[in-house]
């Protein structure tokens, strides 16, 4: 298979900030649609591209609890909360309709939003809340947005992690009907967000869209509120004081870094379908080492989940 997973040298790393990477880049005029953009790497997501001069918008679970999170940025930064629930496709539709009457362009949507290593949960028509959540919601999303993103010419992030390396998918059981492992649940759904951003940006590239997936890091955050801090111990992740132990953990604006310059790089013009972090491209690996498995970036695998994903939400916008 044939790949540009390579790096490129962009002069960014692992403790490059979000501002860092937004230097000398204005979006004055530009809009971004940020999923979970009120909380933890989304907030500071939110945070650096309004400061660049875009109009964010906020989709988020909980609106009240996204309006106080954003405080002054919904005020003076041109931030904007509206209702979305990820796990629920009518409220993922509603969303959209409401956006596309608007009639606005989309130039940058973030699939920031997820959940991780949560106890089993079934939601819909019983499918596991993983997949539901990070993987069906954000395609649904982006599918009925798909006239203002295709308007907008801009690009689509989908916000995976080094936890794809837990699964692929699961192709004889994608909704671990047959005994459930949260934490190759999780695999699967990030591995899902790799393959989502693979053959997205091979739909939509003719239209000018690109897609991207990366991991930002490992970082403390409220994505972590279903772990015990028992296991987080045992992890080696934070001491009794609930810091972080662990030297390769960012703070929040290096985490974001990441998923801010896959949206908004120069570097990446004419780029697409590929899989970042620490600011750059990722290689391929196939060892326990940094980098991209083989089984999250393949065609055939992204092509294979569109068309199951197509099936289970029953939206395609390029069908």
């Amino acid at each position: 298979m044939t790949t540009a997973q390579h790096k490129i040298g962009s002069g960014f790393g692992a403790r490059s900030t979000a501002a860092d990477v937004l230097a000398g880049i204005d979006l004055s005029g530009k809009l971004a649609i940020v999923t979970g953009g009120y909380s933890g790497l989304g907030l500071e997501t939110t945070r650096a591209l309004a400061r660049a001069g875009a109009r964010v918008v906020v989709p988020a679970r909980r609106p009240e609890a996204a309006r106080a999170a954003l405080g002054h940025l919904a005020e003076e930064a041109g931030a904007e909360v509206d209702e979305l629930d990820l796990a629920d496709l009518g409220s993922v539709r509603a969303f959209a309709e409401r956006f596309l009457a608007t009639g606005r362009d989309a130039h940058l949507v973030i699939a920031n939003a997820g959940i991780m290593a949560c106890p089993e949960t079934r939601v819909g028509p019983g499918w596991e809340a993983q997949f539901a959540t990070n993987h069906l919601g954000h395609y649904a999303l982006v599918n009925h947005l798909w006239p203002a993103v295709a308007r907008g010419g801009g690009r689509v992030v989908s916000v995976s992690s080094a936890g794809h390396r837990q699964s692929a998918i699961r192709w004889d059981d994608v909704q671990f009907e047959r005994g459930y492992d949260k934490w190759q649940a999780y695999g699967q759904a990030k591995t899902a967000n790799i393959l989502f951003a693979v053959h997205l940006d091979a739909l939509a590239r003719q239209a000018g869209v690109r897609a991207f997936a990366l991991h930002p890091g490992a970082i403390l955050t409220p994505l972590q509120r279903h772990l015990p801090k028992e296991e987080m111990l045992a992890l080696g992740w934070i001491d009794e004081a609930g810091n972080a132990l662990d030297p390769s953990f960012k703070t929040p604006e290096q985490g974001a870094a990441t998923q801010v310059w896959a949206a908004t790089s120069p570097q990446l013009a004419g780029m697409g379908g590929v899989y970042c972090e620490d600011c750059d491209i990722a290689e391929v690996a196939t060892a326990d080492e940094p980098g991209v498995r083989p089984y999250a970036v393949d065609p055939e695998q992204a092509a294979r989940l569109w068309r199951l994903s197509a099936e289970l939400t029953g939206v395609d916008a390029f069908s």
